[in-house]
């Protein structure tokens, strides 16, 4: 499927037959042939093989590679940079905006077509369909989350169906309830059978994406009050907890735990092969094959890399190991950097660089703030290998979908329908099992964090809501889903929050970063002549590097950016051109007349 309103009328034709690639002559029936140039109707879709080759294809095409995945929270609040996105700090329009695609559509619609074959057993393509029925409710998704209402298409279109071609976009609600009818249809006919190499959509694949989806619209609609969806927002979370719960049920997949808190979360990201036990799906890479990433590469390096690294105000989020909330320590806000990690959540440990990390090497590696401005230094995906520091050649493979996620969706969805509190146990069954694999004290809140609810989610008062919000993020960081979680919940002004990283007493003076009483970084007017080895020097240049206090205080950077989000933001403006082709198109509210 390829929607021409990217095209003018007059090159329709041949921008079609560029962009799926087929060496066919102009002629009327073009759009119904194979969107692969050696296949040939006649002599495929014939049997099961024919209906697995071709759904193989969408796993080629539409997965995410690794690195997409964990760098999509650049658009996350707690992360800072070399610099903020253009479409938070600069002056973005339309004109930036990049044309929409819809090539990976008609490859499904034009399958879904195809496979009706009777003489291959019902059951059999019903799961292939099943399949891309899937995969089409990934492409969707992704297009409402960026642009809002888009154009609907169930079937692979014919170059003379020009209403069709060039018609308006279609109504979310419209959308949406056509993803959640292909999701449905997935659930219910793609082969239970779990797959311990994580690489293929099952049906629990399915039902866990299927329960972030509903959790997506339900919430969107919730918060979104202008969008007056808010009488449809339940019957979404129910889906959502339905969903979610299904996967709870199957028994298939649990939480990785081997009774080692401060090295079971980690293993679910630095592993070779997917942990089965908790990863659904997800990107699979080989060492062997030399099937490699370069996120080690991109967290690790001053040049190649963006000198990624966590806001304070996010990690003050993680509880104490005892459950008791670190914000509500005296002091805990001027904390020097080895006392701030002692005695948190472990999970912190192992993503960011804290006390005793070492290399495969053995050798000590604090924080370096030659690859990280705020001194919490991303470790959750980065290898220990110090030659991947400059290599892509990284084999770690990269979840997609894990039972943490289905564990979350399901507290969040009940929480939101305010039924958490009524039911004790969806606490221990979701968030309480999630800090008992990370090494925390697993009791309900006993009341509102108000650090939550000052620096993060004014006007949610609900004590369960708020723990839910903050195990999301712990548990989920760098897995690609603050910002959509950002555009749900409405609140994308977090995304102009201050880049603060960690407590600097004095300039001038050498600290210890991992505790063993050696100096790793000092921070200068300017760098001294001489030097003291293994320290690194952060000239603090009071442009985009300070600190708050003049000569102490808190490391910022980046205060010279002006980072916005006004409400327009929550939506892509759609491509300019996009328009011009498609005089139908209407662009998004605020975006006009750029």
């Amino acid at each position: 499927m390829l929607h021409s309103h990217i095209f003018h009328r007059k090159a329709l034709w041949l921008a079609l037959t560029s962009l799926i690639a087929l060496l066919a002559s102009c002629n009327k029936d073009f759009l119904e042939k194979e969107p692969f140039d050696k296949l040939v109707p006649s002599t495929f879709f014939n049997k099961k093989e024919d209906l697995e080759l071709y759904t193989n294809s969408f796993y080629q095409k539409m997965m995410p590679d690794g690195l997409s995945v964990v760098i999509a929270d650049e658009m996350g609040d707690y992360t800072s940079k070399s610099n903020s996105p253009a479409f938070i700090a600069g002056n973005f329009t339309p004109v930036d905006q990049a044309r929409w695609s819809w090539t990976d559509l008609r490859n499904i619609n034009y399958f879904l077509k195809r496979s009706n074959n009777p003489a291959i057993d019902q059951q059999v393509r019903n799961h292939y369909k099943g399949v891309a029925r899937f995969f089409r409710a990934w492409f969707y998704f992704e297009k409402v989350k960026t642009y809002g209402d888009v154009p609907w298409y169930s079937k692979p279109l014919d170059v003379n169906d020009t209403e069709e071609l060039y018609k308006p976009r279609d109504p979310r609600t419209l959308v949406m309830d056509s993803v959640l009818a292909d999701l449905n249809f997935a659930a219910a006919n793609i082969e239970d059978v779990k797959d311990n190499t994580a690489s293929k959509v099952t049906r629990q694949v399915a039902l866990a994406f299927q329960s972030r989806v509903c959790l997506f619209e339900g919430t969107f609609r919730k918060y979104h009050t202008e969008l007056n969806l808010g009488n449809t927002a339940d019957s979404w979370l129910q889906a959502a907890a339905e969903a979610a719960k299904k996967v709870i049920d199957s028994k298939k997949y649990s939480l990785y735990s081997t009774g080692v808190p401060d090295k079971d979360y980690r293993t679910l990201f630095t592993s070779e092969n997917p942990v089965s036990q908790e990863i659904l799906w997800a990107v699979v890479y080989n060492n062997s094959l030399k099937r490699w990433h370069d996120i080690t590469w991109k967290f690790s390096s001053a040049t190649y890399g963006a000198r990624w690294g966590l806001n304070k105000q996010f990690v003050n989020t993680y509880l104490n190991r005892d459950g008791s909330r670190f914000t509500d320590i005296d002091g805990s806000d001027t904390m020097r950097f080895v006392r701030e990690v002692t005695g948190r959540d472990p999970r912190l440990s192992q993503t960011i660089r804290g006390i005793g990390y070492k290399r495969s090497d053995g050798s000590a590696a604090p924080p370096n703030f030659g690859y990280t401005f705020t001194g919490y230094q991303i470790l959750k995906f980065s290898l220990d290998d110090k030659r991947l520091d400059g290599a892509a050649e990284s084999y770690n493979s990269v979840p997609l979908i894990r039972y943490a996620e289905v564990l979350l969706n399901y507290a969040e969805a009940v929480a939101e329908l305010g039924l958490m509190n009524s039911d004790p146990a969806i606490w221990s069954r979701t968030i309480g099992e999630l800090r008992k694999r990370a090494g925390v004290k697993t009791d309900p809140p006993v009341s509102a964090d108000p650090y939550l609810q000052q620096v993060y989610f004014s006007g949610i008062n609900d004590k369960y809501l708020l723990e839910v919000r903050r195990e999301r993020g712990i548990e989920l960081i760098y897995e690609g889903f603050r910002y959509a979680d950002l555009l749900r919940w409405k609140k994308g002004r977090l995304l102009e929050m201050q880049w603060k990283g960690i407590y600097v007493a004095a300039k001038n003076v050498l600290m210890d970063l991992d505790g063993n009483s050696s100096p790793d970084v000092c921070f200068v007017d300017a760098v001294p002549q001489t030097k003291v080895p293994g320290v690194i020097y952060y000239v603090i240049d009071n442009r985009a590097a300070r600190l708050t206090e003049g000569n102490k205080g808190f490391v910022t950077w980046r205060d010279d950016e002006k980072r916005s989000f006004e409400d327009k933001k929550y939506y892509r403006p759609i491509a300019n051109s996009d328009i011009v082709d498609n005089g139908n198109l209407k662009q998004n509210p605020g975006w006009e007349q750029q």
